[in-house]
């Protein structure tokens, strides 16, 4: 750490945002919350343009991810919360900033892990394969969390170590952590996320064109690809965290759910090859195969055959053809 320049000789070649707040009178418009947005409106976006190339309806998926996006948000925060419980609950500590999310905190573990327990409900009732909907969402969910990251950089949060590189990102001094005051510029691991996630996105839209992925595989490559990079990135960061033998809690999860990702990938390739149809049916917006649509009510039904039969009968009697 002694070997890197003091602050007052290393230019930021990238700049602290100016601020990370505007207010609209009282209405405080956060940089964080906005980037959220953006990256859920992106995702969903790409996710739609998929579902709907496959066959699928664009309103049942949209029923899909009413559920899916709360369930997500509440998962990141409540992953977030448990993973860095001491920092709002303790002695000196306030209980009730657990609650305050525009000051940053949301875990992506928590948030795909919640949106995909949300999702799940959802199909379930509206009998359309869970699988499938994974899949078309799988790229726009990284995609997401690009917007995303770009929060954290508003935040000047969970950033890397000191360095004296030409891209190094300018802290200001109220945000460096303990020890490292004398210290500028530090790695940018929200960009370096942003651009990793960037290529996942761009794995997964070639590999599902050239192979059809399907029965959850271009979710399960999301998974291996995103948490692959994950590990090493989260590696580098210097915010105060739990570790777990010698290593961040968050690399641990990296670790576990790239191994899940890759094997349920292998197995999904072997037992379910190809890709489920969802151009039928309820993910299409269809009944299920053998049921009626509930189009008329069964005595309306009843009225129109007795009268078109009537009709015909008359017609008969009078020779008349049409």
């Amino acid at each position: 750490m002694s070997s890197l320049l003091p602050a007052v000789m290393v230019p930021a070649f990238i700049p602290s945002p100016s601020q990370g707040v505007w207010h609209l009178g009282p209405l405080p418009i956060r940089a964080y919350a906005l980037c959220i947005l953006a990256g859920i409106f992106a995702g969903y976006w790409l996710g739609r343009r998929r579902w709907v190339a496959r066959g699928g309806s664009a309103t049942v998926l949209a029923d899909i991810m009413f559920w899916a996006i709360p369930f997500g948000l509440i998962g990141a925060r409540i992953y977030h919360v448990i993973t860095d419980a001491e920092l709002y609950f303790g002695e000196g500590k306030h209980p009730i900033d657990a609650l305050k999310i525009w000051h940053g905190g949301l875990g992506v573990w928590g948030a795909v892990g919640f949106g995909a327990l949300g999702a799940w409900i959802a199909c379930r009732r509206a009998k359309v394969p869970f699988l499938a909907v994974a899949d078309a969402m799988a790229p726009g969910i990284a995609l997401a969390q690009i917007f995303g990251r770009f929060g954290n950089y508003f935040n000047q949060e969970l950033f890397g170590g000191p360095t004296t590189k030409p891209w190094g990102l300018e802290i200001a001094t109220d945000h460096r952590p303990a020890g490292y005051a004398d210290f500028a510029t530090f790695h940018p691991t929200f960009l370096y996320e942003a651009v990793w996630n960037l290529g996942v996105v761009a794995l997964i839209l070639l590999a599902d064109r050239r192979f059809k992925l399907g029965h959850g595989r271009a979710f399960f490559l999301y998974v291996a690809a995103y948490t692959a990079g994950r590990a090493w990135i989260e590696n580098m960061r210097i915010d105060d965290v739990n570790h777990f033998l010698g290593l961040r809690l968050n690399v641990w999860t990296a670790i576990i759910l790239f191994v899940l990702g890759v094997v349920a990938f292998v197995i999904s390739a072997r037992k379910r090859p190809g890709q489920e149809d969802i151009a039928t049916g309820p993910a299409a917006g269809l009944p299920v195969e053998g049921e009626t649509p509930d189009t008329a009510e069964p005595s309306e039904a009843k009225a129109t055959d007795e009268t078109g039969a009537e009709a015909t009968t008359a017609k008969a009697n009078d020779g008349s053809s049409d």
